[in-house]
């Protein structure tokens, strides 16, 4: 059976290497996977180019549907108030997540999932493999504070 989980770290790795901050995603539907995302914000100079949002738009062009009723998401990291609020009109069912964001100290993302203004909700995990994704992050900055010392 496939590691989901580990799916969306490799696609994390994939954004390091082009220099985009460590985060991947992959939507799952049925056990296979309908959609794979990476950041991209750099590379496309667009800031809404978030892995999720980039695995969202690539499973529903898959099913030919923006609705993902039934699909679940993995993610290396707890998805941001732009994303959370994606997968939610997105129709997905469940979020998983490797780690939570350090910076995120008042559930936001747990909020927009669960929120009465949105007619779908959204369950939010937190999954396996958060020391992996959170080393990834950790290293990625780290590298470019580096970088910007040396200059």
């Amino acid at each position: 059976m496939i590691d989901f989980m580990l799916e969306a770290i490799k696609e994390a790795q994939k954004a390091m290497k082009k220099g985009e901050v460590p985060i991947g995603a992959v939507v799952v539907k049925d056990g296979k996977i309908i959609g794979r995302g990476r950041n991209k914000r750099e590379k496309k100079q667009n800031a809404l180019a978030h892995a999720e949002i980039v695995a969202i738009h690539k499973a529903c062009k898959k099913l030919n549907s923006w609705r993902l009723d039934g699909a679940d998401i993995y993610v290396t990291l707890e998805p941001c108030p732009m994303c959370a609020g994606a997968i939610a009109n997105a129709r997905i069912s469940r979020i998983i997540y490797a780690t939570g964001d350090t910076t995120a100290k008042d559930n936001l993302c747990e909020k927009i999932c669960e929120s009465v203004r949105l007619n779908h909700k959204v369950s939010l995990e937190k999954g396996k493999y958060e020391k992996t994704s959170k080393l990834l992050l950790q290293d990625f900055f780290k590298e470019k504070r580096s970088k910007k010392e040396a200059i």
